[in-house]
């Protein structure tokens, strides 16, 4: 982060200044615990936790001064109220990305959005972009009005390029995000049914994902998915230069050739103008190597060679938690941890992946409720039980009880069963998984799937590390 007094942060915010205008502020933490010196505490009002509680903990962390909206012991701004229904201390973080995007020169901002990859994608395209100058791409998922300003302030003075994931819950969000961070370059992913129930029909899904399209400038780029036809069909909304990617013979960027490895990755051709590369990425999923096409496609879009491209997608890592993560643990068991968050597109490619492994034993899917499916949630996780068990997903079991849409039944002698809480999935689990099996986990965010992966993970730990 750009350093800023103390009075600078209150001009810029438009608030009340409390100690000495001189102190030096080198970045924003909204967390006490990790606030180190020359931070700026940011105590923001949760709904179980308010952050003014907490200052004391920042000071003697070493925070040199509070960004507050009332008034506690300490040099700090105290902030206005909020034009909107977010938190005063939200909205001023807002204003001083604003201000530090403002400041930066020569940077290129990397936007991503789509209904699921973002994340995945915004990893890739971070580590890519990192083998030909600096890149700050923060892990996990800064996506909202808090986490992209946080993104745009953690960002080193020597940046290059800047990745920034950008959610949606409805329309005029994007737009928001854009305002901050004035991406150059636009990257799509997809657009699905995450969210529908917010929005109301997957037309207004594409027109909100097609609000980042819209704020990237002529003299910038946008990256379309030619796989997805509700993506293509944004290259009409701008006049900035268009690079499409997918598994389309007509894409700018694509991958020919795939090949399923052993371990659930790929080996591919990278094609690009007549180049043809051989590369491969050590991640499970198709659905992997479409989001590192659009990486590839970022790269070249910025400069790099084919070739250096191809090289870099060989060395990506996961880099944000619960997403595809595999665990090998004894017994010959596999547990694929998914449980990040769901939507029935990222669900169904998960299923795919697991599907396409190699395994001599049985295949586990075990699954949370999606959220945000509207009218039509019931049906469309009838959809997703039937498409695993087509595919030949051998076990599906279904935890909780927002998860009875599913239609599995309660039968715990039959394959695909639905189960009441966590509790009754681990001891399902235990009687029924044997040497050779994968296990794959996936909810959305809300279900706290990760906690269910780790305890059965414990489970079968103790139960076959001693086999």
């Amino acid at each position: 982060m750009y350093d800023l007094t103390l009075g600078q942060i209150c001009d810029i915010v438009g608030g009340k200044l409390i100690g000495d205008p001189a102190i030096k502020v080198s970045g924003i933490s909204i967390d006490s615990r990790s606030c180190a010196a020359g931070d700026l505490f940011a105590a923001i009002v949760g709904e179980r936790v308010d952050g003014h509680d907490y200052v004391g903990q920042a000071v003697s962390n070493g925070a040199s001064a509070l960004l507050t909206s009332k008034q506690v012991e300490g040099s700090q701004v105290i902030v206005p109220a909020s034009p909107d229904a977010l938190d005063p201390v939200i909205h001023a973080i807002a204003k001083v990305s604003s201000h530090v995007r403002s400041l930066m020169r020569g940077v290129e901002v990397i936007g991503i959005t789509g209904s699921s990859g973002k994340t995945s994608t915004k990893d890739m395209i971070g580590q890519v972009l990192s083998h030909a100058a600096t890149t700050h791409a923060p892990s996990g998922s800064q996506n909202n009005e808090l986490g992209l300003p946080l993104t745009l302030l953690s960002a080193p003075r020597d940046v290059k390029y800047l990745v920034a994931e950008m959610g949606m819950r409805g329309l005029g969000h994007i737009t928001h995000l854009c305002e901050l961070a004035q991406p150059t370059i636009g990257v799509i992913t997809n657009v699905g049914r995450a969210h529908i129930g917010e929005v109301g029909s997957i037309e207004g899904i594409a027109k909100a994902k097609s609000e980042l399209v819209k704020a990237i400038q002529p003299s910038g780029v946008v990256v379309l998915n030619a796989d997805d036809e509700r993506v293509i069909a944004m290259r009409d909304l701008t006049k900035a230069t268009v690079f499409t990617y997918g598994f389309s013979g007509t894409a700018d960027v694509r991958a020919e050739n795939l090949q399923l490895t052993s371990y659930g990755s790929y080996t591919f051709d990278l094609v690009y103008r007549g180049e043809r590369i051989p590369a491969s990425i050590p991640m499970l999923g198709e659905h992997n190597v479409l989001n590192a096409l659009a990486a590839a496609a970022v790269g070249i879009a910025v400069g790099m060679e084919v070739t250096d491209i191809a090289r870099a997608l060989t060395t990506l890592k996961l880099m944000s938690k619960w997403r595809m993560e595999v665990h090998q643990i004894p017994g010959n068991l596999t547990v694929i941890n998914d449980a990040y968050n769901a939507n029935p597109e990222s669900m169904t490619a998960a299923l795919e992946t697991l599907a396409a492994i190699p395994a001599p034993g049985k295949k586990f899917a075990i699954l949370g409720k999606m959220h945000e499916l509207g009218d039509d949630s019931d049906a469309i996780h009838a959809q997703i039980a039937k498409l695993a068990i087509d595919i030949g997903i051998t076990n599906v079991v279904a935890v909780g009880e927002a998860a009875t849409a599913y239609g599995l039944p309660a039968s715990m002698d039959q394959k695909s069963v639905w189960l009441p809480n966590f509790d009754s999935a681990c001891d399902y689990i235990d009687k029924e998984v044997n040497s050779g099996d994968i296990l794959l986990f996936k909810a959305s965010r809300a279900e706290q799937f990760e906690v269910l992966a780790d305890r059965i993970e414990v489970v079968l730990r103790a139960k076959w590390g001693q086999q």
